[in-house]
């Protein structure tokens, strides 16, 4: 008999994994079980085999990378962890009215050139596993009910050619996201668009998923008018709270990339915090935690390639145009 409903598809999936033989594998599981069997169903349009040797791929890479752990593994001294915050442009500005944590993403102003790859997957990482540890438990009790993904405003001021050194980069995290961190995000909201993005995207879109399309939701300018429709003005990112565009640092509250925003106080002190309990004193110095990084998934390859193709258009465009300017 077929599987006729997603409970019937979890359920399938949770007898698979009671064949695994690996404790450890077991031992890693985080948060609602039947919520995290669902996303990575929801992943693999919910084939249960695919999810499973999804899940069981994931499960591993924790394992041997000790994952678990990465949240004692304090990113020292300060100052580089400052240079991170500065570069990695990344924070939690506030909640949804349905309660869920909503994640402002610099996406044009980050340069990632402060530090090694390896330092911008650890921080990536612990700022994941802190919302799946710590955000996530919290907003769920308060609300009275599972809460286990968050939302993310993308703010693309300042997007420009250079942004092709980086793409290496971000392939690495975002197929870190697609293949351990499945569907944890349930809507993208992206403002302050140049006309470069909308190049790009207009090329990337058919590439992707039609159930990650529908989750892309490009806004008018700094889109505050349709954010206040799912948030609060305290919740929104700094970028969204006037009418012109910019991801500005000089606002008059602490803006939610900042290394003195609340969030990122709290992710800090919670990785030294547990760091500490292990009886050791805060190290002076102390290499990054290097994660072993998945092969990316073709989709991601695919759209790496068109993004580097469409971006050395624009540069070939702009050289053309400065010679005829001549």
């Amino acid at each position: 008999m077929g599987i006729v409903s997603e409970e019937e598809a979890i359920d399938e999936v949770l007898k698979l994994i009671d064949q695994v033989e690996e404790e450890p594998l077991k031992t890693t599981f985080k948060g609602y079980l039947r919520e995290t069997l669902s996303r990575f169903l929801k992943a693999r349009d919910w084939n249960v085999i695919k999810a499973h040797a999804m899940l069981v791929e994931c499960l591993r890479w924790r394992v041997d990378n000790e994952i678990d752990s990465i949240l004692s593994k304090p990113i020292v001294p300060s100052e580089l962890y400052r240079d991170l915050r500065d570069s990695q442009l990344i924070g939690m500005s506030g909640y949804t009215r349905e309660g869920l944590p909503v994640f402002a993403i610099g996406v044009g102003l980050s340069t990632f050139n402060k530090a090694s790859v390896h330092y911008y997957v650890q921080s990536h990482i612990q700022i994941n596993e802190y919302r799946d540890r710590v955000l996530l438990p919290f907003v769920s009790k308060k609300n009275g009910r599972p809460i286990t993904t968050c939302v993310k405003v993308l703010d693309m001021t300042g997007l420009k050619l250079s942004a092709l050194s980086q793409i290496k980069l971000v392939t690495i995290i975002s197929t870190i996201d697609d293949l351990n961190y499945p569907e944890k995000t349930n809507t993208y909201y992206v403002v302050n668009a140049p006309y470069i993005f909308s190049a790009c995207w207009k090329v990337v879109k058919p590439l992707l998923q039609e159930r990650t399309r529908k989750k892309v939701h490009v806004l008018s300018g700094c889109g505050k008018d349709e954010l206040l429709k799912i948030m609060d003005y305290t919740s929104l990112p700094q970028f969204c709270r006037r009418g012109s565009s910019g991801s500005s640092h000089h606002t008059e509250s602490v803006d939610c990339f900042s290394v003195d925003h609340p969030f990122h106080q709290q992710l800090y002190n919670y990785v030294k915090h547990h760091y500490e309990t292990q009886g050791q004193a805060e190290p002076a110095k102390q290499g990054s935690f290097h994660v072993g990084f998945p092969e990316p998934v073709a989709e991601r390859v695919e759209m790496a390639k068109t993004i580097e193709s469409e971006l050395h258009k624009f540069e070939n465009c702009s050289v053309g145009d400065r010679k005829a300017s001549q």
